[in-house]
């Protein structure tokens, strides 16, 4: 199922709105609703009320006469009790048994449904008019009075209460709803803003945002996703700056070892003797060989840095490691005329570790070892030892080569430095020390290079990390 086109889905803007907008007018709905209920109760409580006053009123007046209940009370006196100025006003006084005493005849309430109460109100029909109606009935004597009024002043006074308490809270709503859309699109305008920005955006452009972008900005949020996309963008920027400078260290490195290929290969094809051949094919096989070293440290230093998130570790013998990578230098120290001594490799030495860094690692500083490490009289000697120190596993490679100065050492820890020993023999491209430096970090292990025993040669140490002993596998 394809996802939905973007221009079909709502803006940010109609859906802050709507979401606000719309519980606000269910609120105002419920409350108002609520409001007119409570206000139409007390109000029918107050004409309710007020009619059953004129019934104690009424009762108050009756009296005996021989022998029957009378209302004593003038026809003027009983208007004046009675009188309302905008409805009609009924009443009955009679006896439970439908007798009337005075007032209107034909005044009958509906049964009440609780016979204990004295007072009750309901709605009756009298001559096809709707009457509210309180009923009063005595205990003694056993009588019921009856007032009734029309609705009609009633239902009008309900309708102004609904008129004037609705139509200002309809004209405030309206004008927050207004006051809200306004205040959402100033909000969201930079936004807006800052997405036609990064539509019209060339690709090749990685500068920060302008500050000006912002400057109407009031909500933290907006500022933390400029501020987010210009940390992207120099990101960006800076990897692609290193993938440039990158790319032209290697082509200016493998520029001279191709072309010494290309100048080797002319040459030995304008030559007739096969002795010149043999000796011009060897000249090529040397500097194939130097160009595929500098092709795989190039790539073992982009392994580095695409493994530069989480990096899983566990233990690892670092003794077996150092005694396999020891047997595969024995024929190329053999041959060229180096001396090994390792030492702390008869016991495992677990630490943690990956490896493949791991090897990568101890082969470079191996590599480093017997390419420099010969004194004087084209002597070499070279030493690897593990041993602990400080709760740490620590890896030795020393040579007795002319080693390098203190101000020089952690400068060869980054990619194309190189010590004076390199450059005079013009062997390597600088980038050893700084695989084993970024093989270090990877391992949060500590990378050093100091001065070897009596000051002489080089002594570059690893010190990885001991695990605890419940995770150490068994020996």
């Amino acid at each position: 199922m394809s996802p939905e086109p973007s221009s079909a889905r709502a803006s940010l803007r109609r859906r802050l709105i709507r979401h606000v907008t719309l519980p606000l007018l269910l609120t105002w709905g419920l409350g108002s609703a609520l409001a007119l209920g409570i206000a139409s109760y007390f109000t029918q409580r107050a004409f309710d009320r007020a009619m059953l006053d004129d019934a104690y009123l009424l009762s108050a007046h009756l009296a005996q006469q021989d022998g029957h209940w009378v209302l004593n009370m003038s026809a003027d006196d009983i208007r004046t009790v009675l009188y309302d100025q905008s409805e009609m006003v009924y009443f009955a006084v009679q006896g439970l048994d439908g007798h009337l005493i005075a007032g209107h005849a034909g005044l009958h309430p509906p049964p009440a449904e609780d016979d204990s109460a004295d007072t009750r109100y309901t709605d009756l029909n009298y001559q096809g008019q709707t009457l509210r109606a309180a009923v009063l009935e005595r205990r003694e004597p056993r009588l019921q009075i009856v007032v009734a009024l029309t609705t009609t002043s009633r239902s009008a006074l309900l309708r102004r209460l609904v008129t004037y308490s609705i139509a200002p809270q309809v004209l405030l709503l309206l004008g927050l709803v207004a006051w809200l859309r306004r205040a959402v699109n100033r909000d969201l305008q930079p936004l807006s803003q800052l997405q036609e920005l990064v539509e019209t955006r060339d690709a090749a452009d990685l500068s920060p945002l302008p500050r000006g972008l912002l400057a109407g900005a009031a909500s933290r949020d907006v500022h933390g996703l400029a501020s987010a996309i210009d940390a992207l963008l120099g990101r960006v920027a800076e990897g692609l700056a290193a993938q440039r400078e990158f790319a032209g260290n290697v082509a200016h490195e493998l520029r001279t070892p191709l072309a010494g290929i290309r100048a080797l290969a002319e040459y030995g094809l304008a030559q007739h003797d096969p002795a010149r051949w043999r000796e011009q094919l060897q000249a090529v096989l040397e500097s194939q060989q130097r160009a595929s070293r500098l092709v795989d440290q190039l790539l073992a230093v982009a392994l580095a840095n695409e493994t530069g998130a989480a990096l899983p570790l566990k233990p690892l013998d670092l003794a077996a490691i150092a005694r396999q990578q020891l047997l595969q230098l024995l024929a190329r120290a053999d041959k060229a005329g180096m001396e090994l001594e390792a030492s702390g490799l008869d016991e495992p030495a677990w630490a943690l570790g990956d490896t493949a860094l791991v090897e990568g690692l101890l082969a470079n500083l191996l590599d480093n070892a017997l390419r420099y490490g010969r004194g004087p009289e084209a002597r070499g000697h070279i030493r690897l030892e593990l041993g602990q120190h400080a709760g740490h596993v620590v890896l030795t490679v020393t040579d007795a080569g002319p080693g390098i100065g203190a101000a020089l050492r952690e400068s060869l820890k980054t990619r194309w430095r190189q010590g004076h020993e390199g450059t005079r023999l013009g062997q390597g491209a600088g980038l050893g020390l700084a695989i084993v430096q970024r093989y270090a970090e990877l391992m949060q292990a500590d990378f050093r290079l100091d001065a070897g025993p009596g000051g002489l040669g080089l002594c570059a140490s690893v010190a990885f990390r001991s695990p605890d002993a419940a995770k150490m596998p068994p020996r």
